[in-house]
């Protein structure tokens, strides 16, 4: 199925998918206008390639994700160090559920790509069904490691015939989006799935 989507203040960055892969990019009312049936998904902001988050082994290895019937207990933020090493220990079957949710952290913050040497099968995996590519490492890292780094490692452009991966952001241009972060994240697409979207 052919899927057109548009961002509010990018229109002349429309991107027409079919399937996996990204059919065209250019403005909406061409797009529009040369194929008629394909569903319009309308967002606010704007369309980008995504992003890359350099801190895949901090995030889903390094890091507990708590499960939200565990908040009155852990909390909802990530726990890291020697509590998150303490609590997969204890069980680790806990290592695969946290890096799912962390994977979906990532996609909330319109990752697309995570970079650094992942180890453990269950990041790897959790990476793997979200269908995430894997990136090299910036040689700096921007800073501690969070799902909305700064500076912001925005991927190279859309092309016609490259895989469906972007995102969207409730921002007016660029820049904003560099002021504000990537918790504006209103979606992300990956092999043409919407895979986050804002309620």
């Amino acid at each position: 199925m052919l899927t057109l989507h548009v961002a509010a203040a990018s229109p002349g960055s429309a991107v027409l998918v079919d399937g996996a892969t990204i059919a065209a990019v250019g403005p909406y009312e061409e797009l529009a206008a040369a194929r008629p049936e394909a569903r319009v998904r309308r967002w606010p902001g704007i369309l980008t390639p995504g992003l890359l988050n350099p801190y895949g082994p901090e995030l889903l290895e390094g890091a507990y994700h708590p499960d939200p019937r565990e908040a009155d207990e852990l909390g909802t933020d990530p726990i890291t160090g020697e509590r998150a090493r303490a609590l997969f220990r204890a069980d680790p079957a806990r290592q695969g559920a946290s890096a799912r949710r962390g994977v979906q952290r990532m996609l909330a913050h319109g990752t697309v790509a995570v970079a650094g040497e992942l180890r453990g099968r269950a990041a790897l995996d959790a990476v793997r069904r979200a269908g995430l590519a894997v990136g090299h490492r910036p040689p700096t890292l921007p800073g501690p490691a969070s799902f909305s780094p700064r500076p912001l490692v925005l991927l190279p452009g859309l092309t016609a015939g490259a895989p469906a991966r972007f995102a969207v952001f409730d921002v007016p241009d660029r820049a904003a989006l560099v002021r504000l972060g990537a918790g504006t994240c209103v979606a992300t697409v990956l092999g043409g799935r919407l895979v986050h979207r804002r309620a």
